[in-house]
């Protein structure tokens, strides 16, 4: 069956009402206990306690980054209201929720 040119622009009208800013990872700077320190830039890199983290992305709204080094795992969500939260996981089991300093993505 051929695509009919209403089908297509539907589709294109779609696409283009989609929001974007879900799908990158959001500008932000964040504190979490021990002195750790994570900041993003908006769609990558992350950076924890200033060094360049491998990023992973599981969806548009959840991403990791791994600090091979010092085997800190920082987790980033994003809940549907636009807001942002991190946490982290580290050696010896050591985890713990950061504080948000900073998120920018989808705010006026």
């Amino acid at each position: 069956m051929k695509p009919t040119s209403l089908s297509v622009s539907l589709l294109a009208a779609m696409l283009v009402a989609a929001p974007a800013a879900n799908a990158a990872i959001p500008l932000l700077n964040a504190e979490c206990p021990g002195g750790l320190s994570v900041h993003a830039d908006e769609g990558g890199p992350v950076y924890v306690n200033g060094k360049e983290a491998k990023l992973k992305r599981f969806n548009d709204n959840y991403f990791e980054a791994k600090d091979a080094k010092t085997g800190v795992t920082v987790s980033i969500s994003r809940t549907p209201d636009g807001s942002t939260s991190v946490s982290y996981t580290g050696p010896g089991k050591k985890n713990g929720v950061c504080e948000v300093k900073d998120d920018t993505v989808g705010k006026d």
